[in-house]
């Protein structure tokens, strides 16, 4: 039977231990699986692509940031300016430019590869998101080795790959997975050196690659999404300081030579947007952007709490057994483990908390914290108080809750039963119960890794089934569908009542967006040109058409459901004839 170690507590080293029960037919597939690094990170190589492919090539753009993000690297690619960031004819500064050259280098290799169409397959755009997802789940596994066995630190990164929050975020092609992997690798690199001056190691030499990891990850953090990186780097730095009354092991990350590193990588890019916009790029991405969301920009206010109540969804399935494990945490908080990860978390939490603006991401670079943190008591067997272990029955809720939601909705917007996610659906729930029904505080391994395939099964089936079936929710892709049926060469498009981003990636840059008498003029100054009208701008086309003598007919009319605005929409696609 393979041996495995278990640490006398968290960050002090590993010990050999007896190895636990694992006469379940799951636990004696996750020990093979785990039973060497190599096969642990094809394990979990492969989990990230399970739990992340379905639905990823078949989703149509999302409104409003991810097609956004995507029409922005569309344009670079375009006109090949690599420098600016632009949405049409207006900038868009409220990002540095990381994740577009990721996204420009994917979309770019793809057409010299000869895929057609290239510049408008989503799925190309997201193709960094998957990457950093998959990276992120490996790095959580690679910081929690720091803390944990290696049977432990598999948990703590199976436990992010099937996490809701990431499994969307994988999906979508904007910042957020990427920043999450250099989030991990920024912390998990400090954290080994950290770890290593608490257990009173001091070397001769330090060692360079954890400083390279660290700053470089902080430069990649920096040119995705500005300075945010730096706040979970310093509130930790600062808390750890604070307890142990000295912060001399920073040193050992070289900051001198690191932050000239830093620089190099940074300032070209910042450079040369500065020579070319002014300070436009600073005030909108800082005051613009990032200040204006302590006034709850966007109208995603809230008060705190909110993201302590979605933890429970979108951390889950980890969520019940990082419930389970917080008393036992809090007990092992002067630890040193304990200690740099709860350093990692709660300072970070409360400023989130505290800003007025809430978007479900903004908590996910800290869930690796809390996975590892929750891996760490379970190899310890210190789970749960007895009322704690109510709290397995929501493994079982969500996909119940989840897979009603998603039938019913399916049925309500297109009229079909989406009969095909039925028997995911159910499998998930049936995986959910065995979960359970099977939790013990001894064995709660196995009722995650049931969890897990719960999981696995309700992504399958509501992103690789149900959200493709809705068509109604992505009235674009069919707006350009049917425009691609046209016969004539080059067509033109002006849209009037509904101005989306996505409308703009799917039919062309050059899409006017306007209103309805501006789509007549546009429909009237030449052929192959089309209006796409929805409904509310009706009046104001047909009034303006008859006012310039302008003749058309009705080419198709596509109804369906503006999710960003919460509304249903019918759009006219409207074709000239000429005029009088």
């Amino acid at each position: 039977m393979v041996e495995t170690v278990q640490p006398r507590r968290f960050g002090a080293g590993q010990q050999a231990a007896k190895p636990a029960n694992s006469s379940h037919r799951l636990l004696v597939a996750f020990n093979f699986a785990t039973s060497s690094h190599w096969r642990a990170i094809v394990f979990l190589t492969l989990c990230g692509l399970v739990f992340f492919l379905p639905g990823f090539f078949t989703i149509p753009p999302i409104d409003r940031d991810e097609a956004r993000f995507a029409q922005a690297t569309k344009q670079m690619v375009e006109t090949g300016d690599f420098v600016d960031i632009r949405f049409q004819d207006d900038v868009r500064y409220k990002k540095p430019v990381g994740i577009y050259w990721l996204q420009a280098a994917t979309v770019e290799t793809a057409s010299a590869l000869g895929l057609p169409r290239a510049q408008l397959r989503i799925w190309l755009y997201r193709v960094p998101s998957l990457v950093g997802a998959i990276g992120a789940v490996l790095l959580t596994y690679w910081t929690a080795l720091a803390f944990v066995t290696r049977r432990g630190a598999a948990f703590a990164a199976l436990m992010m790959c099937s996490c809701v929050l990431l499994g969307g975020e994988a999906r979508l092609a904007k910042t957020d997975a990427m920043l999450l992997l250099t989030v991990i690798a920024a912390m998990g690199a400090m954290a080994w050196v950290y770890l290593s001056w608490q257990r009173g190691e001091d070397p001769a030499h330090p060692p360079w690659s954890y400083p390279t990891i660290f700053w470089t990850a902080l430069a990649g953090g920096i040119l995705l999404k500005g300075p945010l990186i730096l706040m979970f780097v310093g509130l930790t730095i600062a808390v750890l300081a604070i307890l142990d009354r000295t912060a001399v092991w920073f040193w050992r990350m070289r900051p001198v030579w690191g932050l000239t590193w830093l620089l190099v990588l940074v300032l070209p890019w910042f450079v040369a947007i500065f020579w070319r916009a002014g300070d436009a790029f600073f005030s909108d991405s800082v005051g613009g952007d990032m200040l204006s969301k302590l006034a709850a920009q966007e109208s995603h206010g809230a008060p705190p709490g909110l993201y302590l109540l979605l933890f429970w969804v979108t951390f889950w399935p980890g969520a019940p057994l990082a419930g389970m494990a917080a008393p036992a945490v809090w007990r092992a908080r002067r630890e040193p483990g304990a200690q740099y990860l709860l350093a990692w978390l709660v300072p970070s939490w409360i400023v989130f908390e505290l800003v007025l603006t809430k978007l479900p991401h903004y908590v996910l670079p800290l869930y690796p914290a809390i996975a590892i943190l929750t891996a760490g008591a379970l190899e310890r067997r210190v789970l749960s108080r007895s009322w704690l272990r109510r709290g397995a029955a929501w493994w079982f809720a969500i996909p119940a809750i989840a897979s009603v939601i998603a039938i019913a909705g399916a049925i309500k917007l297109t009229h079909q039963p989406v009969f095909p996610a039925w028997p995911i659906l159910a499998a998930a729930m049936i995986f959910g119960l065995f979960a359970w029904w099977l939790f013990e505080d001894s064995r709660a391994e196995r009722s995650f890794l049931n969890a897990a395939i719960a999981a696995m099964l309700l992504a399958a089936g509501i992103y690789g089934v149900v959200v493709p079936s809705l068509t109604t929710l992505f009235p674009s892709a069919e707006v350009a569908r049917a425009l691609r049926n046209v016969v004539c060469v080059g067509p033109k498009a002006a849209a009037a009542g509904f101005h989306e981003p996505s409308l703009v990636f799917m039919t062309g840059t050059d899409t006017t967006l306007t209103d309805g008498s501006g789509a007549a003029d546009f429909l009237g100054q030449g052929s192959c040109r089309f209006a796409l009208v929805e409904a509310r701008s009706e009046r104001n086309f047909v009034q303006r058409a008859e006012a310039i003598g302008l003749r058309y007919n009705v080419a198709t009319r596509i109804d369906g459901y503006n999710i960003s605005q919460g509304r249903a929409i019918s759009i006219a696609i409207f074709r000239s004839e000429g005029t009088e």
